[in-house]
């Protein structure tokens, strides 16, 4: 059924409200995403006359969202500073650091996130380069999820810029389809917020993550049900979130490269190669996937990580990066109120072996100095495995931050006075910004 609609002013965010339309059988299902008309097939909207149009027959069924912030810390970075706004953004640490994000303009020119700093400045020579503002990040991201609470409350965020939203059920109390509140929300980020979205929209949480990505920046893409088979088949395997580089060699080494040659086995023969994994994928070769979107799911670890283009077994280099992972993890962990009881050094070796070491605190903690020096006691025990492919740092058996670093460290009286340090260096920070102190270990 076609769903037409009387608007009322958006400027206060008045409610479309839906009256019912009727049924024409060559119809299709459209909408328009820069005033909010819902409309019945045509390539420009009948109302603003402008052509960024959504079409899909399952426009107004679906209502499983994934929404994608577009290069969400260059884009803030370019929203408080307009002289930005037509520049190549990188955002990360100094010359012997990794780009964090880089904005479109910068992505044209081959930078990508995780790329050591000298190489993307090689790619893109007249970048600026901004240090990362993880407090101003927190706090836009704040303000994108309110604006998802109006919405719905099953919400299943995944980082500061990017959650599932489950929309079933919500057309009755808000008096429009899903795709029309998905298409407001990125609306109002723009308007109010200064940041774009993609916004992925399907009958289930792998569809609608692969849909985010397919038309970005500011992009709207659907995958129905009617075409989920079809739209699968000729892609890579690697489209499926979780199968990292090892993961694919994998599915390589098995003939499996696309989803065709995945919907070629049974699921006995994946489950008896790939173990639980295999089943998996044999239903999301199917395009099924279960999973609910859960509401304040507990977090069980705190992590970060970077894969390096090159293998290095440069302890400068390495350090560099320890710490830099450390203060993320931390700024990650004060910002969702959380400590952590264990910390965990994650290194991949050249030959892709995976080496954890993880390490039990009297107390919990989530102050970086902490994190990156347990963190570089263990690396210290391990370097002469190298060289490296990735590092990583993380926290786990997460508590509330009420009692953490109180206990003290006898082994290290001097742990407490860098701890009330970093506490006085984050309120500096968050007054003055993040540029106000830094530490030399950071532009390693």
């Amino acid at each position: 059924m076609g769903i037409f609609a009387q608007k009322e002013s958006l400027d206060n965010h008045a409610p479309i409200v839906a009256k019912p339309g009727y049924l024409y059988p060559d119809a299709m299902p459209s909408l328009c995403r820069d005033c909010l008309t819902p409309f019945e097939t045509g390539a420009r909207c009948p109302s603003c006359g402008r052509p960024r149009i959504i079409s899909h027959p399952e426009l107004w069924d679906l209502s499983i969202a994934h929404m994608d912030c577009d290069a969400f810390y260059a884009s803030v970075e370019k929203r408080d500073n307009p002289e930005l706004m037509d520049k190549p953004v990188i955002v990360g640490g100094g010359r012997r650091g990794v780009v964090s994000t880089a904005c479109y303009i910068a992505r044209m020119r081959g930078v990508r996130s995780a790329m050591p700093m000298f190489q993307a400045l090689k790619k893109c020579p007249d970048a600026v380069v901004v240090k990362p503002r993880m407090e101003v990040y927190v706090e836009t991201s704040k303000a994108i999820r309110a604006m998802m609470e109006e919405m719905t409350p099953s919400i299943e965020p995944l980082s500061l810029d990017e959650a599932f939203l489950d929309l079933t059920g919500t057309t009755k109390l808000h008096g429009v389809p899903p795709a029309i509140m998905l298409a407001r929300l990125v609306k109002r980020m723009k308007d109010e917020l200064g940041v774009t979205g993609s916004i992925g929209l399907s009958h289930n949480k792998f569809l609608a993550k692969i849909a985010s990505d397919l038309d970005k920046p500011n992009g709207f893409s659907i995958i129905g049900a009617a075409e989920t088979e079809e739209f699968l088949r000729p892609k890579p395997v690697r489209l499926i979130w979780g199968v990292g580089t090892v993961g694919q060699e994998s599915l390589e080494r098995a003939g499996i490269r696309t989803f065709e040659d995945l919907r070629r086995w049974e699921k006995e023969d994946l489950t008896a190669r790939f173990g639980s994994m295999g089943e998996r994928l044999w239903y999301l070769a199917r395009g099924q996937d279960k999973r609910r979107i859960t509401r304040n799911a507990p977090i069980k670890s705190i992590s970060n990580e970077t894969t390096f283009f090159e293998d290095t077994s440069d302890p400068e280099i390495l350090d560099g990066h320890l710490w830099r992972l450390s203060e993320k993890v931390s700024d990650r962990a004060k910002a969702r109120g959380l400590a952590g009881r264990v910390v965990t050094l994650k290194l991949k070796t050249a030959d892709f072996k995976l080496i954890t070491r993880r390490q039990s605190l009297p107390d919990s903690t989530q102050i970086a100095d902490r994190i990156y020096r347990l963190t570089r006691a263990m690396f210290d025990q391990q370097i002469d495995k190298g060289p490296f492919r990735l590092i990583g740092a993380g926290i786990s058996d997460l508590v509330p931050e009420d009692s953490a670093d109180r206990a003290g460290d006898l082994l290290d009286p001097k742990a407490g006075t860098r701890a009330k340090a970093e506490r006085a260096t984050d309120e500096i920070r968050a007054r003055f910004g993040s540029d106000a102190i830094v530490k030399g270990r950071s532009l390693r």
